[in-house]
This record gives C-alpha cells, structure tokens and sequence, in this order.
C-alpha cells in the first residue's frame, strides 16, 4: 500500500473527527476503512474497562459478539495486544486460543471450519492511558503478510483520535451547564461501575431506556422502576445510583417480599432494643443504613398498606422512629422502588395508596420487555454465552444460524432471566453428549430446545417466575369413548392448585408470607397466583 493510497483512505475519518456524528456510526465508519486497508475477515474495535475488553464496533463477526465481555486473563492473545505497544501479528501456528474462534461470519458450520487463522492487533492509548483495542482476523493463513505494520500504526493513531472525540463530544454538545453536569455525571457512573452487569443493547427501546437513565440519574427524584419479571429492573435501580451524586455512598436493597409483614417496619425504620419479641439490641433500618446513599425498594408493591403510611411521612419530613422508639431520626435518602405491578390499577382496587403511589412516581421508568428489544437478544445471548465459556472451560461457546434465528422470534415471557437460564442449560446439555470435551461448542436451535418452551412461554399468565399451562385438548378418561367424560387438564390442575393454596391460607389466617413459606414459594409469586385463582 503507498502512503498515497493510506492518506486517502484516512482523510474521510480525519474529517469525520471535526463533526457531531452518532457513536455507532463514527465506529462503524473506522472498522470499513480497516477492511478496506488491511486484507481481514473481520475487524473489532474494543474498549478496556478494568480487567474487561467491551466490543464498541464490529464487522464480521457474529451478532452477539457485541454482547460479550472478554475478561483478559482468560483470553492471552488480547493480553499480549495490550502489552505491546507496536503492532502485533501471532503466528499461524500460535498455541494461543483466539477469542474470535467460532465469531467470524461466514464460517462452515457444516463442516466445522471455525477456527481464525491470522490474527493481529494494535492497543489503543488515548491521553496517555491504555484505552483498548482495534483487531484484525482472517480465516486463511498468511493473509496479512503484505500488511505494513506502520501503515496499521498509524491507523490505530487516527482510531485512538476517534474515540477520544467520541466520548467528549457528548458532554461538549449539552447544552446549558445543567446538562453538561448530567452527562458527565453519567460517565463517571459508567466508569464507577466497571466490572459489574451493565445494561447492554442497542435497540431504540434500550436507548430510550439509557436516555431516561441518564436524565433521572444526577437528580434527587424518586425514580419508580416498572416492567415484566426478568427484564432487568434491579440492574436499572444500580445503574441510576451508580450515575448519580451520591455514588459514593451506599446504595442498600431491600426486597420488599421476601420479608413477613410484621418485620417490614423494622427492617425499614430498625427497632430499639425490646421493641417486640426477639428484639435484643438496638438494630439500625435500611432508611439509616443509607443515609447520604440510596435506598432501593424491589417489590415495592407488596408493602402492607400500614407501612406504606409511615412510609411516606418518612419521604416527605426525612424524618423516621424506629420500632419502639419515641425518638426521630433525619435521614438522607434518594428512594428508587421497583415493582412488575401495575400500581394505579393496585390503587383502583384499594391495595395501594394513592398518594404513596403519587410520591414513588416522580420521575417512572419503564423497562422495555426483551420482545420489544429486537436484536438485542442476540447480544445478550453473547453476555452469557461468554459467562458460561468460562465457566465451562471452553475456548468458544458460540450460536450457530438456525440458533440465532430461533432467539429473535422466541417471545420470551420471562425475559431477560429466561434467556440466561436457557443459554446456561443449553450449554450443559450440549457439552454432556460430548464424550471427549470439546474446544469450540455449537449450540444450534435443536439444543435450545425452544419448542418446548414456546407452548408454556407465551401462554397468559406466564410472568418469568410462575406460569400456567396453556389450555390442552381435552384428554379422555381411560376406557370412555373419544370425547366422553373429557377431562381438561388445565382445569384440573387449577382446582388442585386453588385448594392447595386455599387450605394453606386458611391455616394461616390469610397470612400471605406465612402460607408462601409453607408452600415454598415466594411471597409476590404466590400473591400472583392468589389473584390468579380468584382467591382474592
């Protein structure tokens, strides 16, 4: 390649620098020109965070490769790319595994031709600091032979150039102070929360989702979390605390389920010392516990509407006792609540209070459902397919075409938690048919096993944790003629589970945590399964 032609190809991206173009686009114009330059197969641009390498960009490579999350120490090759400061090409005959074996697009399933075979890279250095990496791989071995490695340095310095003006040209194009706060407020929440579970995806109904994040985070608002079980709304609650001012400071959780009613006010408030039976020494609440931080309430639409009223004294003076005490003390605390629960419906019915309702949604969010997510299951699906590589000892976990077919028109009643499940058991079914363990396994659509699903998993009433059959055929009773004393089984099964549950409550006087303890379920599934059964 003459420097002509490399000047050339470069000049579009260097005018691309001085202009106000979405993340996506400027990346994905970086990765063509690579392609156009270098003779490779597939090309990535990724992004260091902490011990992580996050895929911002790619082409040609598989989907759900923009889902998964590289730990360096299990994947050598990026290591060494990261070590090096010039350009690095690993020989054909490397014995270290490629993290891309099994990605590229247009590999032979069929005849398991999977492996790269000409693998480089160049790290990344934007403002001194390792920032990440651009990598360039090949299904034929001694593709890059006529590359000059000089001309890919300078490559790799005009990509360095371009993502540092990527992330500074969100807070620079705010407008007004205010903004400018809010968007450096949630970058450096990002950067807080390295290492944990991030939000990933880049569907519109994601985006929408991360915009609203961001608009609520640097506030003090009470942000009340709604959407489906499963869909991530937990991971929303951390995200806001995270991008926040009080980021530094705890955030506490508490399940409001999972608590029986009469230990709701002292896990919220705390209690002194003999407030009640078993109350041997003075006990901080989760309200005190977070003072300065945040306070996160899942579930928050089973609280007993007795504590709800003390509650929402406590939100609006910041003022609270605890069990026992005649003595108040302030708190300071940002309140995110969470709940799968349609709550004006819940205050139609007089199962929640109108005005605790009217406190919890200052600022609401909704969590899209993974159905309105389009393509983003196949990221996802890439989060845990990597997660479970590790955990399984694989050089590569990897979805074949009738795989990823299959998850994009599944309807995913139960979510994102679905989802993991499903790739987590899929892969042990896989790997136990193999007599001698294999490095790369295919998961196609006949191991997902999403037939079996699709029955139970979009019929209503499914709600991720708990789920009801859909109606069968009548079955005829042994010896009837066809159709004679049919019997439905869905009906069946629903008297048996309303006298099941039925019994229980009785026993306990309508106790819904001590009738959920009984029958080993949890206190909201079994309070979905009550409405259900028309028990209440």
């Amino acid at each position: 390649m003459t420097s002509k032609s490399l000047l050339d190809a470069l000049l579009p991206l260097v005018a691309d620098l001085s202009r106000e173009i979405d993340d996506r686009e400027r990346y994905r114009r970086l990765l063509q020109t690579m392609r156009t330059l270098f003779p490779c197969d597939a090309a990535a641009l990724l992004r260091l965070d902490g011990d992580l390498l996050v895929p911002l960009a790619i082409d040609g490579l598989s989907g759900d490769t923009l889902g998964r999350r590289f730990r360096v120490g299990e994947h050598p090759r990026f290591g060494v790319l990261l070590a090096n400061a010039a350009p690095t090409r690993f020989p054909a005959d490397s014995a270290l595994p490629d993290p891309y074996d099994g990605l590229v697009d247009g590999l032979n399933d069929a005849h398991g031709e999977l492996e790269v075979h000409d693998c480089m890279g160049c790290a990344l250095n934007v403002n001194g600091r390792p920032w990440g990496l651009v990598t360039l791989d090949a299904l034929g071995p001694g593709r890059f032979d006529s590359v000059d490695m000089a001309s890919l340095q300078a490559f790799a310095d005009l990509a360095a150039a371009t993502v540092n003006v990527a992330e500074r040209i969100d807070v620079l194009s705010a407008t007004g102070e205010q903004e400018r706060q809010r968007a450096e407020a949630y970058r450096l929440g990002l950067e807080e929360s390295r290492g944990k579970r991030e939000l990933i995806g880049q569907s519109p109904a994601q985006q929408q989702l991360l915009q609203e994040i961001r608009m609520a985070a640097p506030s003090d608002m009470t942000v009340l979390v709604t959407g489906e079980t499963g869909t991530g709304k937990e991971l929303v609650a951390h995200a806001l605390h995270a991008a926040s001012p009080r980021a530094r400071k705890p955030m506490i959780s508490l399940n409001c389920a999972a608590l029986p009613d009469t230990l709701v006010e002292s896990e919220l408030f705390g209690h002194v010392r003999g407030a009640f039976s078993g109350a041997v020494a003075d006990r901080r609440g989760k309200f005190e516990m977070a003072d300065g931080g945040t306070l996160f309430l899942d579930e928050v639409g089973e609280l007993p509407l007795a504590v709800q009223a003390k509650l929402l004294r406590v939100l609006q003076s910041g003022q609270l006792q605890r069990v026992g005490s005649d003595r108040e003390h302030r708190v300071d605390v940002r309140l995110i609540a969470a709940t799968n629960r349609d709550l004006a419906d819940e205050v139609k019915q007089g199962r929640f209070r109108a005005d605790f309702y009217h406190r919890l949604s200052v600022f609401p969010i909704r969590v899209p459902p993974l159905r309105e997510r389009g393509r983003d299951v196949l990221l996802l699906a890439g989060f845990f397919l990597e997660e479970n590589r590790a955990r399984l000892g694989l050089a590569s976990l990897r979805l074949a075409a009738d795989a990823q077919r299959a998850l994009l028109d599944y309807p995913w009643p139960g979510n994102i938690r679905e989802l993991e499940h499903l790739v987590g058991r899929s892969a042990l079914r896989a790997l136990a048919a193999y007599k001698t363990r294999p490095q790369i396994l295919t998961l196609g659509a006949q191991e997902l096993e999403l037939h079996e699903l699709h029955g139970r998993g979009d019929a209503p009433g499914f709600d991720g944790d708990v789920a009801t059959s859909p109606s069968p055929a009548p079955v005829a009773s042994a010896g009837a003629p066809d159709g004679a004393n049919a019997l439905n089984l869905r009906e069946a099964v629903g008297r048996y589970e309303r006298k099941l549950v039925g019994d229980s409550l009785e026993r306990h006087a309508g106790n819904l945590a001590a009738a959920a303890r009984e029958l080993g379920l949890d206190r909201a599934n079994l309070n979905r399964l009550v409405k259900r059964l028309g028990l209440r």
